[in-house]
């Protein structure tokens, strides 16, 4: 299997997987076959003992999902030959894109390290996103991981680490932990596609790391102002779960707020 070469190597494998994911995503109709809508999965690492805080599982989550998605193994190599994920990759961001978020501890995780994805540890806390595929297809070591279930607490880690990207939440919402990683993973595609190339670049050398906050309402006004603006980006939910359609869930933007 080709291996992944150095995060943040601003290369031209890196700039043709940055430019997928700057072209924005398809909106392929679903197929008529349930099973065979394509699905990024995430399990998140939540041991039952001295669980992780939430905002660090949160931005493991993020950061998996957007190291995947400029990882070389969805790419060409070198020598112009498809990576091993390329095909499967390509497929989903032509189809609307969703990401479904499974819960593991134990034995469940380890088993799950086998699976072709990218695990990033934040501050204590693992995330790991997968190659997407048909949700009927779907390994069995994800398949039996419960979906519901776990929930952690919201947490007070703070103002935002400087110099990092914020991922901020919609928290009027309360949506689960496992919706939440959801969407912030597709927070992170859209950021690391409306950054530059070279900014791109060097978030990939940092290793995706963010700041995962809750907003108030008062800075929630101020977010969706700075998204009208064109300084930050926003996911709007499709309303397949838990949440109405349209609704505006997270809101991502470079640096943080003053």
């Amino acid at each position: 299997m080709t291996e992944p070469g150095p995060l943040g190597v601003l290369d031209e494998g890196f700039a043709a997987r940055h430019a997928v994911l700057a072209a924005g995503y398809g909106h392929r109709p679903d197929p008529a076959d349930p099973a065979q809508v394509l699905a990024m999965p995430l399990v998140l690492h939540l041991p039952k003992a001295d669980p992780p805080a939430r905002s660090a599982v949160l931005a493991a989550a993020a950061a998996a999902t957007a190291a995947l998605c400029l990882d070389p193994r969805v790419g060409t190599d070198p020598e112009g030959e498809p990576g091993p994920w390329q095909r499967d990759y390509l497929a989903w961001t032509g189809a609307r894109i969703r990401k479904v978020a499974r819960r593991a501890r134990g034995a469940q995780w380890f088993a799950a390290q086998d699976v072709d994805g990218v695990t990033v540890e934040v501050d204590g806390a693992a995330a790991r996103a997968f190659v997407p595929g048909p949700v009927g297809e779907l390994d069995p070591r994800i398949r039996k991981l419960q979906i519901g279930g776990t929930d952690l607490e919201h947490d007070a880690p703070g103002d935002p680490e400087p110099g990092l990207p914020v991922l901020w939440l919609n928290r009027s919402l309360d949506m689960t932990v496992g919706k939440t990683a959801a969407q912030v993973g597709h927070a992170a595609m859209l950021l690391a596609g409306a950054m530059t190339l070279t900014q791109a670049a060097q978030w990939a050398g940092s290793g995706f790391r963010c700041s995962v906050r809750d907003a108030d309402p008062d800075r929630w006004a101020v977010l969706t102002a700075r998204v009208a603006a064109g300084q930050a980006v926003a996911v709007r939910d499709a309303g397949f779960t838990e949440v109405a359609p349209g609704s505006m869930t997270v809101i991502a933007q470079p640096a943080p707020l003053a």
